[in-house]
């Protein structure tokens, strides 16, 4: 081989050979890892800003008469216990969204919008969420059945559903319950849709709460009398 051929062939050997080297070691840089959204259910302000009623304004003042209700912890049907974003494109099948989450659990982020709602409606004395050292007449008790945002015939809408019961502390007797099923459709085919359409749906299933409540509150005071 003449020396002008050697050379050349040695420079395209030795340029394939860089080639390839820098392509494995790209190939074992580690890959960037994609972070999750994080959302909330926080009822603090819809989409629009505008307050929802549940948290709107500051607490009425109920009569010195009126029952404390004990709020328990919600609770959550198995697989709407964890802060995955469920959604469905079949019926009988969740699926999750691989880099949207809730921020904390729905039942732990619902906790406090109860009590919030329930102590803007003037229809107790106090509300108290537990743990609490506190004694009250009526107990709450909640769980969440679903929470999920359903693709398919049209627009993707959000559904949430909640059963509540009130229930009198002493004679152990339920004086309200109501299952709440909520559907809102969301503005968008996405997580952000969804999150806001579940906001939403959260606020008017709380706003049936505090009627729930009211309906209690009549029949404790029968009781009573």
């Amino acid at each position: 081989m003449k020396p002008a051929l050697l050379i050349r062939f040695v420079r395209i050997s030795l340029g394939g050979l860089i080639l390839a080297l820098a392509g494995g070691c790209t190939s074992l840089l580690p890959k960037a890892t994609v972070q999750p959204t994080f959302y909330s259910l926080d009822g603090a302000r819809g989409e629009s800003g505008a307050t929802p009623k549940a948290a709107a304004g500051t607490p009425s003042a109920a009569t010195g008469t009126a029952p404390t209700l004990v709020v328990n912890p919600p609770r959550a049907a198995a697989g709407f216990d964890s802060k995955r974003i469920i959604y469905t494109r079949d019926a009988h099948r969740m699926e999750y969204f691989s880099h949207s989450e809730w921020i904390d659990t729905p039942a732990r982020m619902l906790a406090p919008l109860i009590v919030a709602a329930l102590e803007h409606s003037g229809q107790f004395r106090a509300v108290v969420p537990t743990p609490s050292a506190a004694a009250g007449d009526i107990k709450l008790d909640t769980e969440i059945l679903r929470l999920q945002q359903e693709f398919g015939g049209g627009a993707s809408r959000v559904r949430f559903t909640l059963r509540a019961y009130l229930v009198d502390s002493v004679t152990r007797r339920v004086l309200a319950w109501r299952e709440f099923d909520e559907t809102v459709v969301a503005a968008s085919e996405d997580p952000y849709g969804g999150v806001v359409a579940a906001n939403r749906a959260v606020q008017n299933v709380l706003m049936g709460v505090r009627a729930l409540g009211a309906e209690a509150v009549a029949e404790w005071g029968v009781v009573k009398r």
